[in-house]
């Protein structure tokens, strides 16, 4: 199979996605931010894709989060709040710009649809991340 000019097998990956939950599950080794990040090593969701660690030959990618508490608009806050927070660091790669859009929210489904555009490092194209959050009972 060929797509945008480039060969693939069945063993080809065609769109890295990446899935976590919200909240983050207590856990000292675990970082509340592990949606968009983690304080050390590279098992953020956003981050992954963001610096390459998964998806570095994609230019789209998707997240899928499992909400467990709250509603989509807490954790929009919160995941651009966190956002925001990074792209304040000295030295951060982050910024404002990596924020979530809310593309469409059906909250009788519990189904919310977002958007965020990645500018990458090096010789990485940027990455566009569609994220889809689900209500779980």
């Amino acid at each position: 199979m060929i797509i945008e000019g480039r060969r693939h097998t069945q063993f080809d990956t065609l769109l890295p996605i990446e899935c976590k939950r919200l909240p983050t599950p207590k856990d000292k080794e675990r970082d509340e931010r592990e949606y968009v990040t983690t304080g050390t090593g590279s098992t953020g969701g956003m981050q992954r894709f963001k610096f390459g660690h998964h998806g570095a030959v994609h230019r789209v990618a998707g997240m899928i989060a499992y909400v467990h508490e709250q509603t989509s608009a807490h954790w929009l806050r919160h995941v651009n709040g966190w956002i925001q927070n990074l792209s304040q660091e000295a030295g951060s790669d982050w910024s404002t710009s990596d924020s979530l859009q809310l593309v469409d929210e059906n909250s009788e489904a519990g189904v919310c649809r977002l958007a965020s555009h990645h500018r990458r490092q090096g010789e990485l194209e940027p990455i566009d991340i569609q994220h889809l959050w689900v209500k779980m009972n």
